[in-house]
């Protein structure tokens, strides 16, 4: 009788265990396709532009590149954009330069731009109405779940 408790709670744990490794090899084993947006107007009004980069290079899961341009409404990660798979990625806009680590986004009021669409191609994120971008130097791609930074981009503003 004791070996047949000890094979059932064993099962038990190893189906939740494989449960839990599928929830988090899902995204990886299965992405979703490539957005392929367009910018959503003819966009003339280009405030600034930046590069995803790799933050932590000892890192080989939370990773990203490509170009974002920054218009006056809109935020356009371009055809080049790729992050690491991973849950609850969003894009944010912060006030802060240089943002390296996921400490180093601390307090700050940053903007949720929505969640991300995809884990590469363009995608548009709209900015709300009345926002300042001259204060807002980095867009960031962080893993909500995780409160984890994926990619950072600094942007270079025009003008």
């Amino acid at each position: 009788m004791r070996y047949v408790i000890t094979f059932l709670i064993g099962g038990l744990l190893g189906v939740g265990a494989g449960v839990a490794l599928g929830f988090f090899l899902f995204p990886y084993v299965f992405p979703p396709p490539p957005a392929t947006e367009e910018l959503q107007t003819v966009q003339t009004d280009k405030v600034a532009e930046g590069t995803f980069i790799h933050a932590n290079p000892s890192d080989p899961i939370h990773y990203g590149e490509g170009g974002v341009s920054v218009y006056s409404d809109t935020v356009f990660l371009h055809e080049d954009f790729k992050v690491g798979p991973g849950p609850d990625y969003h894009v944010y806009l912060v006030p802060k330069a240089n943002v390296r680590s996921s400490g180093d986004l601390g307090t700050a009021m940053y903007i949720d731009l929505g969640r991300l669409k995809a884990f590469e191609g363009s995608q548009n994120y709209t900015i709300p109405a009345g926002v300042d971008l001259a204060d807002y130097p980095t867009v960031l791609i962080w893993c909500q779940k995780f409160s984890v930074l994926i990619s950072p981009a600094d942007l270079t503003f025009e003008g």
